[in-house]
């Protein structure tokens, strides 16, 4: 590790920034004793959250109750960059590959999905640190401009408002030595601060009539014909219908794990700029950012000009919210030596917090569903990294698919169809330490790392 690196990562929190602050509220009581409801969720996630908001405003007579694991926010939800946009399957780019001949309406439904999110913020008056200022997307080098006129042609395309940005046009919205130019998307994305929404739609739930209990993780599901019995710590719940909002943890069945792998992501916040230290990287207009290699960077700022700055997906694994190995500074010292190469002006940054946080990986890069038990009980989750804003998405399609709703959109390939199945171990271990060694490395070394690649690409397994 270099000096510059220990330095900034010596007096480094392991813990997320985001959950750590006076505002967190109260834990719920653990559920105990039984109870009936109409409606079980199990998660309190942001799919788990968005689908009791959503289930009471659509018939505020249905009995929902919502069961976490822990404390609301701290499995993925509090943990994330928090970039959000319309795009409800990971980027116009993913929807094309996977989805093209629903892509049409697949952009309606996510600009819905986009209104509706903003909607319920305001309405409910949830202050989650929202700048809705687009989104920036950056080529590392002249190697990476390709891919942004690709994108630039295929947004333009379905009525997005985007700008192809130069070197020098991209100077003045972020100074970086690596960044050879940008595509900036000026509508309907933005930056929120993921645990004050998820604590925002907590209330929101609340004061919906949604019963929510915490330090309750489910155990056993019956199936009682009519009904689902299910175990939640010290309590029973029997329900009409259950929702299994458990994304990267995915509790259930083992029949998701076959379709759903866990990988870390690592992220690191800078203390606060100080007016001068903003002054050399300019980012005036305060875009969320991503770059365009292989093993992607994201950027973003926070209210008070701190820069999260995320990426270098680790290990493959199974584990804990903040398993032992992430908890001191070795894991990420090669994401701080990234962030100094991309802004080696702010030599003189510290960074207060470190941390990693779970991804739900699936072959299709987008939430998916999988029924259980006749139909009464529902899987929804895989978001694959972008699950902030395209959970509402998910919690909305959940729902409808659970009630059996007469939705034209149940019929898109989405909705009816799953992603393709992902290797049993021990292969998926060794498969997956082997990826992401190369892409750590290939857009360096290249060699056989690129042609790994390209095979795991034809596979159906796509890569950023």
């Amino acid at each position: 590790m270099t000096a510059p690196v220990t330095a900034a990562l010596k007096d480094a929190t392991f813990f997320p920034y985001w959950l750590d602050s006076p505002d967190a509220p109260a834990a719920e009581a653990p559920l105990s004793g039984k109870l009936d409801c109409d409606l079980a969720i199990v998660g309190g996630g942001f799919t788990g959250l968005w689908a009791a908001i959503l289930a009471k405003e659509t018939d505020p007579k249905r009995e929902v109750v919502l069961i976490e694991a822990e404390r609301i926010a701290h499995g993925g939800s509090g943990r994330p960059g928090a970039i959000v946009s319309t795009s409800v399957m990971h980027g116009l780019g993913n929807a094309k590959r996977i989805f093209p001949r629903d892509l049409d309406r697949l952009e309606v439904l996510g600009r819905d999905n986009m209104a509706g999110f903003r909607r319920t913020i305001a309405e409910h008056g949830i202050d989650c640190d929202q700048e809705w200022n687009g989104e920036l997307t950056v080529a590392v080098g002249p190697g990476g401009l390709p891919v942004l006129r690709e994108e630039y042609d295929l947004h333009r395309a379905h009525g997005h408002e985007v700008e192809l940005l130069d070197e020098t046009a991209l100077r003045g919205h972020l100074r970086s030595p690596i960044f050879s130019g940008g595509l900036w998307s000026k509508r309907d994305s933005g930056t929120v601060h993921p645990a004050k929404l998820a604590w925002g739609l907590k209330r929101t739930a609340r004061a919906l009539g949604v019963r929510i209990y915490e330090h309750s993780p489910m155990g056993r599901v019956e199936d009682l014909g009519a009904r689902l019995r299910l175990q939640a710590g010290e309590g029973v719940i029997e329900a009409r219908r259950a929702l299994f909002a458990t994304n990267a943890f995915a509790a259930g069945h083992p029949r998701i794990r076959s379709r759903v792998a866990m990988l870390r992501d690592r992220i690191l916040m800078t203390e606060p700029l100080s007016p001068e230290q903003m002054s050399r990287i300019g980012w005036a207009n305060r875009q969320g950012v991503y770059d365009t290699r292989t093993q992607l960077n994201y950027m973003r700022l926070t209210r008070d000009n701190r820069i999260l700055f995320g990426g270098r997906l680790g290990y493959y694994m199974n584990a804990p919210r903040d398993p032992r190995p992430d908890r001191g500074p070795a894991p990420y010292e090669g994401l701080a030596e990234a962030f100094l190469t991309t802004f080696p002006q702010l030599d003189d940054i510290r960074f207060t917090h470190a941390w990693s946080g779970p991804i739900a990986l699936t072959t299709r890069m987008a939430v998916h569903f999988q029924s259980y038990h006749g139909g009464k009980g529902l899987y929804a989750g895989g978001y694959s990294g972008f699950g902030v804003s395209a959970s509402r998405f998910g919690a909305r399609i959940g729902l409808a698919r659970l009630d059996g709703c007469e939705d034209p959109d149940l019929d898109l390939e989405f909705a009816r169809t799953m992603p393709a199945p992902i290797p049993p171990e021990p292969f998926r271990y060794l498969g997956a330490r082997l990826t992401l060694h190369a892409l750590d490395t290939v857009d360096r070394k290249g060699g056989w790392r690129r042609r790994w690649i390209d095979l795991v690409t034809r596979l159906g397994i796509p890569l950023s």
